[in-house]
């Protein structure tokens, strides 16, 4: 059933938004694509976008000022070329609406191991306009030695780098049967036990949510979400630690300062009392009470 094999695409977006930051600095290169290094994750929300249509899947800006269009595909159809086209003015009357120029777009379909590369044909010439999609396919990538790999590397507690990171997110696309893609992800949610930094458990927890969106399972889903609940939890109580240890220490420090205070000015007034200054004025000099000055007085 759908409901169980596909997260709804509004909580996709959501997630995919929630990504944007960690993205930055990373390529699809990994991917086996030559492009520039990824700036930013942009809204994927075009104007005129048809009932019937769901957007585009990522929309990322890159390093050498290009915009570039992201799909996953697990088949080919060569009737999608006019999706993408639909993409692409969409994109472009939106951009030029912001930017005043028309930037240049590219179009990458990463296409799972469903697809192999002889299958699909990257160009549309309609004599008016080509069109030339940027490809990648999964099935030209070893899910295995990338999960072995990755997994020796964390077993030794080193931190990912952003390669692995990135292969690690699209392991589960790697394979052609569903209940391969399912072990996949369980595989890689198992092997995040290994991975120390917080960010990248976290990293790779919503890049399985946004990538295998098509794929996972209901019950992973919701084992990511509720990793991920915990994750949040943990923090949210870890600030909390640290903003009653800030409290503290501000009111102790407060209330040293002020006792110290308070013990000058006593030392500076039983100073002015001894010349001989009267009570009104050493008050007045030092910041303290009449009544407490005269109690010094008193005691001298």
């Amino acid at each position: 059933m759908k409901e169980e094999t596909e997260i709804a695409y509004q909580n996709k977006d959501i997630m995919s938004k929630v990504l944007a930051e960690e993205f930055k600095g990373k390529s699809f290169e990994v991917y086996g694509v030559d492009l520039p290094k990824i700036v930013d994750s942009r809204p994927t929300e075009m104007a005129a976008v048809e009932a019937n249509e769901l957007r585009m899947d990522r929309l990322f800006l890159l390093e050498d000022g290009s915009y570039m269009i992201v799909d996953y595909e697990s088949d080919y159809d060569e009737e999608k070329k006019i999706k993408y086209l639909g993409y692409i003015a969409r994109l472009a009357k939106t951009l030029y609406n912001e930017l005043k120029y028309y930037p240049k777009l590219r179009v990458l379909i990463i296409y799972t191991a469903d697809v192999t590369r002889e299958r699909t044909k990257s160009d549309l010439d309609m004599g008016a306009f080509k069109l030339h999609l940027e490809e990648a396919f999964l099935s030209d990538v070893d899910g295995d030695e990338i999960f072995e790999r990755v997994n020796e590397e964390s077993d030794k507690k080193r931190k990912l780098d952003d390669r692995e990171l990135m292969q690690l997110i699209i392991v589960p696309l790697t394979y052609k049967r569903k209940e391969d893609k399912q072990k996949a992800i369980e595989r890689v949610i198992n092997l995040l036990d290994n991975i120390d930094d917080e960010r990248q458990r976290v990293f790779v927890l919503k890049g399985l949510l946004v990538f295998c969106d098509k794929v996972i399972l209901k019950p992973f889903a919701e084992k990511i979400r509720r990793m991920l609940m915990k994750t949040q939890v943990e923090q949210i109580i870890e600030q909390e630690k640290l903003d009653a240890i800030a409290e503290k220490v501000a009111e102790t420090t407060k209330t040293v300062t002020t006792t110290v205070t308070k013990s000058v000015s006593e030392n500076i007034a039983r100073n002015f009392l001894k010349s001989g200054s009267a009570p009104e004025e050493v008050a007045i000099n030092t910041g303290l009470s009449l009544q407490a000055v005269m109690e010094l007085q008193k005691n001298l």
